[in-house]
């Protein structure tokens, strides 16, 4: 958690410079809501660091355009305007604002959007999105790899299941004995991944969560 908190403070810095003095305790209150969620703080560091309309404003709000496979589409609503972010834990994109309406090609694809029209209209009415609700909140959502319920987890994940003996596949002794080897290299593991969908990996469920939240995936295949 050293890691969250030190972002957090980070983003408490940049808003001193960022947010209208009288919008401050709003905007300390959606952070301090977001304290433990890694998706969220990447958005309002990304936001508070660049400014987009390089202009004082603040995030009121975060709404959920579309997610899949670990990757959030969100819209933050500000005193402004709304603005798109695309972000994972593999980093964060900025994609313009809502009022323009406009995402690329691949990414509609990636998200389900039969055409560019229906994801516009779903900007035209940001008050209609749900609310993007913290990870550890929102049951259907792996809180480490960020995979939705029914979809398989990240590699290296600590919540995923392992399909030879139900435990934990990054504490079992499974990945070992079917790769047949002491230590996992670098170039064991494509093999593994193939063996472990040859075997059936374990989609995420909300019955995996642990009792606490992890900060994030990591793929750590060697032994502890």
């Amino acid at each position: 958690m050293a890691a969250l908190k030190k972002q957090r403070r980070n983003i408490e810095r940049a808003m001193e410079y960022a947010v209208p003095a009288e919008h401050m305790d709003e905007a300390a209150d959606l952070c301090l809501r977001f304290r433990n969620d890694r998706i969220a703080l990447d958005l309002l560091q990304e936001f508070y660091n660049y400014l987009p309309e390089a202009q004082e404003d603040h995030i009121r709000e975060i709404r959920l355009l579309a997610r899949s496979g670990g990757v959030f589409l969100l819209a933050a609503i500000t005193g402004r305007s709304g603005y798109i972010y695309l972000v994972s834990s593999e980093g964060i994109e900025f994609h313009g604002t809502l009022e323009e309406g406009y995402l690329d090609p691949d990414l509609l694809k990636f998200f389900g959007f039969a055409d560019p029209e229906m994801f516009r209209a779903l900007c035209r009415k940001p008050e209609n999105l749900p609310p993007y609700e913290p990870l550890q909140v929102d049951q259907e959502i792996c809180p480490a790899c960020h995979a939705v319920s029914g979809e398989l987890h990240e590699l290296g994940c600590p919540v995923e299941v392992c399909p030879w003996c139900g435990g934990q596949l990054i504490h079992c002794s499974c990945r070992f004995e079917q790769l047949g080897v002491e230590e996992i290299g670098e170039n064991d593991v494509e093999r593994l991944e193939t063996l472990l969908n040859e075997k059936g990996r374990i989609a995420y469920s909300p019955d995996q969560r642990p009792d606490f939240a992890d900060e994030g995936p990591g793929v750590m295949l060697d032994e502890e």
